[in-house]
């Protein structure tokens, strides 16, 4: 899965083109084959939905938002800001980027490439200037006067048929309150079946959505954060997850329609079985950016399914690019891991071009984006490896690697899994530190007279081992730090 930035890539492809006014139907299939011969199966497009005019006057007084963009290119002020794609005016396709009937055309068009259309729902919040707020305010967490007064960076105040109302801002427990939404109330049956008709909606349109903060919605976490004003307005807290209902009810109509959940703080798993076919796995992008080989590794011996439903990335808009959080060579060595560890490859449009600065979403103006050749280079080999049939209808397996000898332990640095499929094995191997790293990994490897030569894809070349190197496993000698290899075995 590929996530790209909807507004700054069509401005980019209408300078590319010389054409000013090119909508999403407008798009030259050479740019969407160009994904799929990079072995793509699902184009997710953000911030497709239209834009909150509050949210943009809003971003644009947002100091630390600004200094962030003149970081990016100095001459960038306010009228570079527009909203966030994550604080949804109406989910109607933006007119920037086309029609309405265009995204549905889209998918059509992707289907027929051989790949699937996701796009976003905003499940927890709206924006504050959403119509919905007028239609059915009660869908949306209310305070009172005096809980506004006391805590002004929680609501806002509005007007809704004459009458005053104190409406909550979007909000994660943990952080600052979103000052440009507003928060939808989940134990209100209206509230279920408005996202519900917005699901269906969407479901009409595209296969699949990225589901925003998940977590937030479930209620448990709901009763939590907004327990105290729910149970003030005589909301009791269902027997059902809205998800389960939701999913179901999509899937009715929409058989194949895929569900993928941002979702953090060790809940993935409940959330996959409410019926998430994905869900976001922080867990590995910790262990790969802040910790090391022994921890990927233990997190990698999670149940299957769990590895299978699990979306696998270094970047995406929310964290820092992985050239400059992991540094060079160890984000090279992670971009190997997850593509080809079990579940969803997920990757940034920016990641695959080597971008190193951090790009945010508010910002609508074109900056002078400088690919790096030798990553997208990488990127293009890498994608292209992964993409053989053995890499997803394969069988995965996490291999042990044992010491050279008595006296190395940098064994413990080194990362193993296979994947095989009928007559063909790929064994990947990472040496996951900063050190010359020796191991012999546990895979069985039948050797052809005294030496046998094992070709490896990421370098093109064939590699000489002895029988004897092959006969307790596959040994392999001072490996560079940030190493990795992925043989291909015929059989």
């Amino acid at each position: 899965m590929i996530e790209i930035n909807t507004r700054l890539w069509l401005k980019q492809l209408r300078v590319k083109y010389s054409l000013p006014e090119m909508t999403l139907s407008a798009v030259p299939d050479d740019e969407w084959l160009e994904l799929r011969h990079l072995g793509i199966d699902i184009v997710w497009l953000v911030g497709v939905w239209e834009p909150s005019p509050e949210s943009e006057r809003i971003a644009r007084q947002d100091r630390a938002l600004l200094e962030e963009l003149k970081g990016l290119q100095p001459g960038f002020g306010p009228e570079a800001v527009g909203s966030s794609p994550y604080s949804v005016h109406w989910y109607r396709l933006n007119g920037e980027l086309g029609f309405e009937w265009e995204l549905k055309a889209l998918r059509e068009k992707l289907n027929s490439m051989g790949m699937k259309l996701m796009v976003d729902l905003v499940s927890n919040h709206t924006s504050r200037d959403n119509p919905g707020i007028a239609e059915c305010p009660d869908c949306f967490i209310n305070g009172s006067e005096e809980d506004f007064k006391a805590h002004p960076d929680w609501f806002f105040e509005t007007e809704v048929d004459g009458r005053k109302r104190y409406i909550a801002y979007g909000r994660d427990p943990n952080f600052p309150a979103w000052t440009d939404s507003a928060q939808f109330n989940y134990f209100n049956p209206a509230t279920r079946e408005r996202m519900l008709s917005v699901l269906m909606r969407i479901a009409d349109m595209a296969d699949g959505v990225r589901c925003d903060m998940v977590m937030l919605t479930l209620n448990e976490i709901h009763d939590t954060t907004w327990g105290w004003l729910l149970n003030r307005g005589g909301y009791k807290r269902p027997h059902d997850e809205f998800w389960e209902h939701a999913i179901r009810s999509v899937k009715e109509k929409h058989p194949q329609f895929t569900f993928l959940a941002e979702v953090y703080w060790g809940l993935e798993w409940r959330v996959q079985q409410i019926g998430f076919d994905y869900t976001y796995d922080k867990g590995t992008y910790d262990r790969l950016r802040f910790q090391g080989p022994q921890e990927v590794r233990g997190h990698l011996r999670a149940e299957k399914l769990y590895q299978k439903r699990s979306a696998r990335f270094i970047d995406n808009h929310d964290e820092q690019p992985s050239l400059t959080a992991f540094g060079r060579q160890k984000a090279l060595a992670a971009g190997v891991v997850i593509s080809t560890i079990k579940g969803l490859r997920f990757y940034n449009d920016n990641q695959l071009d080597g971008v190193k600065a951090r790009v945010p979403l508010q910002l609508k103006e074109l900056y002078e984006r400088v690919p790096d050749l030798e990553i997208k280079k990488f990127y293009a080999k890498l994608l292209k490896i992964t993409d053989h049939p053995a890499f997803h209808g394969g069988e995965w397996a996490l291999l042990d690697v044992k010491q050279c000898d008595k006296e190395d332990r940098t064994n413990a640095n080194i990362l193993a899994w296979s994947w095989a499929q009928r007559r063909t094995l790929k064994v990947v191997v990472v040496n996951y530190s900063a050190e010359p790293s020796c191991g012999v990994v546990n895979v069985s490897i039948k050797s052809e007279g005294e030496t046998t030569a094992i070709f490896e894809e990421l370098s093109d070349r064939f590699f000489s081992f002895k029988a004897s190197e092959l006969s307790g496993g596959l040994r392999l000698q001072a490996m560079a730090p940030y190493t990795a290899y992925i043989f291909d075995v015929e059989f």
